[in-house]
């Protein structure tokens, strides 16, 4: 049994600690947060035996296999060091880190350290997405040729949210923005070039943005905002059919194929909220010694962030701390 500590404890921690109760080769050992108050009740509520008032702490506590970094993307560099250097396997919220830098100063210091380290790009292991790529590689639509997604929610403004908050990395691009650059490049890889815009809020963080990502012979068109109430769907098209998955995508329950003016669908509910299949690749990952996942690699989470570092220059999106 992997022996997990979570740090932070806020809501997507919630989420997360609902799902690892549900892996079997995991238990929830210890949790941390910078509230003491906070972190006595995350424990209780979801049966951790140990708690911490900081974080450190939790990184030299000897029981404790991996640390899932839960908080805001400006720290994630700063605790996954932490984590690491402590000998500690990590699973870092995405996205891994702020910028290509930050990124891989946590790729080298995980190698340097000999331990497994994963970016918890969730929607990856999703059973529907998983199925869909392999059909993909099989050419059962042929070549693709056209992808589109879309991740989009309405959140007006809010000063003490993270989300419009640029000292934490705010704004649409690396909370959700992320998603549907993922599902491109799962599937047709590194672009030749982006074009992209948005819409900025007057502290600087992107709140509209739209990207194209050009390829070889095909094309991607990607969206994602804080400003409206979208469906949130997503579809890969290909030479012979498409696979429309169902909303929300990034956590979707099923999809469909639209091949020869035919629709067939194809149920796949997860387990739980969906964590549970992210947490089982750690699994397999660190019982077989390996430093990163073949599904999700270190290379992986560099030519994602490069593709967020090239929409915000071309957007003009900066952070006070960088």
């Amino acid at each position: 049994m992997l022996k997990w500590g979570i740090l932070g404890c806020g809501k997507i921690a919630n989420k997360f600690a609902e799902d690892l109760a549900l892996a079997e080769g995991s238990e929830l050992y210890a949790v941390a947060s910078r509230s003491g108050n906070k972190a006595q009740l995350f424990a209780k509520e979801h049966g951790a035996s140990t708690f911490y008032k900081n974080y450190q702490a939790l990184c030299d506590d000897p029981a404790v296999d991996i640390i899932y970094v839960a908080t805001p993307h400006n720290s994630h560099l700063q605790y996954g060091l932490m984590v690491m250097e402590a000998g500690k396997h990590l699973l870092c919220e995405k996205p891994l880190a702020v910028n290509e830098a930050q990124v891989s100063k946590l790729v080298y210091t995980a190698r340097s350290n000999g331990v497994f380290m994963m970016e918890a790009m969730w929607s990856r292991f999703n059973p529907s997405i998983e199925e869909v790529k392999q059909k993909i590689v099989k050419g059962e639509v042929g070549a693709i040729t056209y992808i589109n997604a879309d991740f989009n929610f309405q959140l007006d403004y809010d000063p003490t949210s993270r989300l419009y908050n640029p000292e934490l990395a705010g704004g649409a691009l690396l909370d959700i923005g992320v998603y549907p650059l993922f599902l491109s490049y799962l599937i047709l890889g590194q672009p030749k070039e982006i074009i992209s815009k948005a819409h900025k809020h007057e502290n600087g963080v992107d709140v509209q943005t739209s990207a194209i990502l050009h390829y070889e012979n095909a094309q991607a068109i990607l969206n994602f905002g804080l400003c409206n109430s979208a469906k949130m769907d997503a579809s890969v098209n290909g030479e012979k059919g498409s696979y429309i998955f169902y909303p929300r995508w990034h956590e979707t329950q099923g999809y469909s194929t639209f091949v020869d003016g035919m629709s067939k669908e194809f149920p796949k509910p997860t387990i739980g909220k969906g964590f549970t299949y992210e947490i089982q690749e750690c699994e397999k990952c660190i019982n077989c010694g390996k430093v990163e996942s073949s599904k999700w690699s270190h290379d992986d989470s560099l030519n994602l962030i490069k593709m967020c570092d090239e929409i915000r220059r071309q957007n003009g999106i900066t952070y006070p701390f960088e």
